[in-house]
């Protein structure tokens, strides 16, 4: 289990601030090239216009809103072969358009195996939570499995752990101390210990929080429901269509979202719609609302969001941060939580250090489980020899 906190801790680390680091590394994929005076085209022009060009393609996710100077960064899907009939394999799911000119200025696999700076993020990104393990069958993702039981296993043992930290009443300030210039087996004892103390109701935390990342529908959700219901997502309620049946939609994307901004008003919402999803399988478009630089649902709970049927135009749901049962906002802020991002920026870093934590509980506790195995086998050795050395006399009278 160390092994793979390991992992998730220093992943977890850096993924804190993917956004930064990806357009740090990758100006091709977020820089313009038309700069930042070129005037851009609308979201929806742009995404009909990369459409129209590249017809093997279906755009599924645009946000609403261009930042000067930069590129907008698209989701995209293969259509369906009219020679096959099957879904056109893209070898790419992000585009990256110029605003000025619909170009695509590049283009790349979120979440692909490999170590390139385009990619770079991405694939910690998902090493993190799946391992990058492949997926068995139709719905069986093995590495939200094996990451998601691992979770299981790491909230129960954060209650273990401080059991055992605490022996007794009488030295319980041991657990919190660490002893500074008395060398490192007994700094890297209370590194782990007294480390694990301190920080225990975050670890518990983004325990938690790690299972509801993996196991959402098959444990958290069945957990959750036992003490408070939970409302359905429009999703539940849709059996998926084949993948190379993709439902086509009746609305555009202009007309869905002049719906939604005036269902959005019957509300008194007075955000901006930020970014539309069209999922193909379920019929379903998905409108954000929130400001440009909000799209990743920095404090709070998130952003809200509404569902609509593609075929009819009707609302079908809705996802608004703060509202619903009591198990609705327990659930909303489970990613917040793991994240950080429910209190912004500071929370960020202190998710960010708290991976490094992980990573470092995990390789003292491995140093502290290898002297012990060492010194159990020492022992036994030493033991097996004394009572040889008592039978010698024995053996030879």
């Amino acid at each position: 289990m160390a092994v793979f906190l390991f992992i998730a801790g220093l992943t977890g680390a850096v993924i804190s601030w993917d956004h930064e680091l990806d357009a740090w590394l990758n100006p091709q994929l977020f820089s313009a090239r038309s700069g930042e005076s070129a005037k851009p085209l609308s979201p929806l022009a742009l995404a009909r216009q990369v459409e129209i060009a590249n017809p093997r393609l279906l755009v599924s996710y645009v946000p609403l809103s261009i930042e000067a100077g930069h590129t907008l960064m698209m989701g995209v899907r293969g259509q369906i072969s009219a020679d096959t009939g099957k879904r056109i394999e893209l070898g790419f799911n992000q585009v990256a358009v110029d605003p000025a000119t619909a170009a695509i200025q590049g283009a790349r696999q979120w979440g692909a195996v490999s170590m390139t700076r385009e990619n770079l993020l991405p694939f910690l990104y998902k090493l993190h939570y799946s391992l990058h393990l492949p997926k068995i069958g139709e719905d069986f993702y093995l590495g939200l499995w094996v990451m998601g039981v691992i979770a299981i296993v790491w909230v129960l043992d954060c209650f273990l752990a401080l059991w055992i930290s605490f022996p007794n009443l009488a030295s319980w300030r041991k657990s919190f101390a660490f002893r500074v210039g008395q060398g490192w087996p007994k700094m890297n004892f209370d590194l782990h210990r007294s480390g694990g103390v301190w920080t225990w109701l975050l670890l518990l935390m983004l325990a938690i929080t790690s299972v509801s990342m993996n196991l959402n529908d098959a444990v958290m959700q069945p957990l959750v429901s036992v003490f408070s219901p939970l409302t359905p997502s429009p999703f539940d309620a849709r059996k998926p269509s084949p993948d190379n049946a993709p439902i086509k939609p009746v609305f555009s994307r202009e007309q869905i979202l002049a719906v939604a901004r005036t269902e959005a008003d019957k509300r008194g919402w007075h955000l901006p719609a930020g970014a539309i999803a069209y999922a193909d399988r379920y019929g379903t478009y998905q409108i954000g609302f929130f400001e440009p630089a909000q799209a990743h649902g920095d404090g709070g709970l998130g952003n809200p969001w509404l569902y609509f049927d593609a075929i009819t135009g009707q609302v079908i749901g809705s996802d608004i941060p703060g509202t619903g049962t009591a198990g609705d906002i327990f659930m909303q802020a489970q990613f917040p939580l793991h994240s950080g991002r429910i209190i912004g920026l500071p929370g960020r870093i202190l998710i960010s250090l708290m991976g490094l934590v992980v990573a470092m509980l995990s390789v003292t506790g491995i140093i502290i489980w290898v002297r012990k195995r060492r010194s159990a086998a020492k022992n036994g050795h030493a033991q097996n020899g004394h009572a040889k050395h008592k039978r010698l006399p024995v053996q030879a009278s």
